[in-house]
């Protein structure tokens, strides 16, 4: 059973370049940010606080992996909930738990997130730290608002993923930054294409 852990900041490729290999290798994938995002949904859908950390944790104990809808999951505003409860130290120990039962599935795992190398699975056989350039990020994530039929301005979107930044990085529990042992996969200038050709050369070269 392998292990492949995936982290990285925001818009830098690293949700996409995740389920490529996933697909590539047969193993399952769980996107740790979708949890985070259900957790928030439940309780907007329930009426409760999102400034209660022993009511949003007993919802994270709730939830079930298996059944994240990624396209409802990502509206803007289930994500401004999601970065709100995430800082809470007692929902972020109900949610790594499951995504470490979630990790032992056989064949295999790729999970992605913010501490997934550091965190979630310390001991996963391979480690990638996917980034970009924050301008690159805010272009990626403005043009993916605007393909989808949504509005965006760069500054905005820019100043958000600066500010989104510095709130994953400089958070006291499980904050943002690459493993020790994390390959680097700097994404600024690479297609999708090349980023996956690069992440298989890491992993096949780990595996062998």
């Amino acid at each position: 059973m392998t292990t492949i852990a995936i982290d990285g900041p925001a818009a830098a490729g690293k949700g996409t370049l995740s389920r490529l290999i996933a697909g590539a290798y047969g193993f399952h994938h769980l996107d740790t940010g979708l949890t985070y995002r259900a957790v928030a949904k439940a309780l907007i859908d329930a009426g409760l606080p999102l400034d209660d950390e022993s009511v949003a944790a007993h919802a994270a104990r709730e939830i079930d992996l298996s059944g994240l809808d990624r396209a409802t999951l990502s509206a803007h505003a289930i994500g401004d909930a999601a970065s709100k409860i995430a800082v809470m130290p007692e929902v972020r120990r109900a949610l790594v738990a499951a995504q470490q039962a979630f990790s032992r599935k056989a064949p295999g795992t790729v999970l992605d997130g913010r501490d997934i190398g550091t965190v979630v699975c310390p001991d996963a056989e391979v480690k990638l730290y996917v980034t970009a350039s924050p301008e690159i990020r805010a272009r990626r994530r403005r043009d993916e608002i605007v393909t989808g039929g949504g509005q965006a301005d760069y500054a905005t979107v820019l100043s958000d993923i600066e500010r989104r930044d510095a709130r994953d990085m400089g958070r006291t529990d499980s904050p943002l930054r690459p493993a020790a042992d994390a390959h680097l996969i700097d994404t600024s200038t690479m297609s999708i294409e090349t980023a996956f050709q690069a992440a298989r050369a890491i992993i096949d070269a780990a595996l062998e």
